[in-house]
């Protein structure tokens, strides 16, 4: 069964979309959310398949909670629903990362259609997230395994999974500044905020000295904003 999360301000729409998903034949798992902040919440705490979402909505939209979203997840399947339709507003979807737009008003057996085939489509493709190994200079991160093989002596060295799933999303955002915020919201389920940055802290700071001896590897703190991994071809 397929894990949904609906983002739907409109309660009405909301329970006619989420019925009418639930009763197609293998059906769906449908969560729901009120806007895009809640979205955000909601997306962290169930990890779903699909993401399902209007643009207009209070507190946070659809534009900025997928902006949030694929700071750390570039997998998970999103479908804007909106009545918007402006090239702009497509444009803009596109742009931060959504798979397809569907156009209000719409059945289910047509949204349907269209995740079933994003799935295939998704099913076919090998990327380097499935493969989970990311080149690093002259090591390679064999992140289901949390383990760092040096490619030049052939050993291998055995990183926590923390550890592990840290640097696999530095790794997938290489050269790129991931936000701090983002990083503990993905990986520390915590209401002690102190207690998660000081152990963020502890785990780069062991990371920094295992690629130490790497010089086209750097792990950079950008200081109020989050962390960059600087890979030197």
């Amino acid at each position: 069964m397929i894990k949904l999360l609906l983002v739907e301000d409109d309660e009405s729409l909301a329970y006619i979309e989420k019925t009418g998903l639930e009763d197609i034949i293998g059906g769906y798992e449908v969560i729901t959310a009120k806007n895009g902040k809640e979205g955000v919440k909601v997306w962290e705490e169930t990890h779903p398949d699909v993401i399902i979402s209007d643009i207009d909505m209070p507190v946070m939209n659809g534009f900025e909670m997928v902006e949030r979203i694929r700071e750390t997840d570039g997998d998970v399947i999103i479908i804007f629903t909106s009545a918007l339709t402006s090239p702009n507003d497509v444009k803009a979807g596109y742009r931060l990362g959504i798979n397809n737009y569907v156009k209000k008003p719409f059945v289910p057996e047509e949204l349907d259609a269209h995740i079933q085939a994003l799935m295939k489509m998704r099913g076919g493709a090998k990327t380097q997230n499935e493969t989970s190994h990311y080149k690093l200079g002259k090591f390679t991160l064999d992140a289901n395994h949390a383990t760092l093989r040096n490619d030049e002596t052939g050993e291998a060295q055995t990183i926590t999974q923390r550890e592990a799933q840290i640097l696999q999303l530095l790794a997938e955002n290489k050269n790129n500044v991931v936000r701090r915020e983002a990083i503990l919201s993905r990986f520390w389920n915590t209401e002690d905020d102190y207690f998660a940055s000081r152990s963020l802290d502890v785990f780069v700071n062991k990371l920094r000295k295992v690629l130490a001896d790497e010089p086209k590897i750097t792990l950079k703190t950008v200081r109020g904003i989050g962390l960059q991994l600087l890979v030197n071809a």
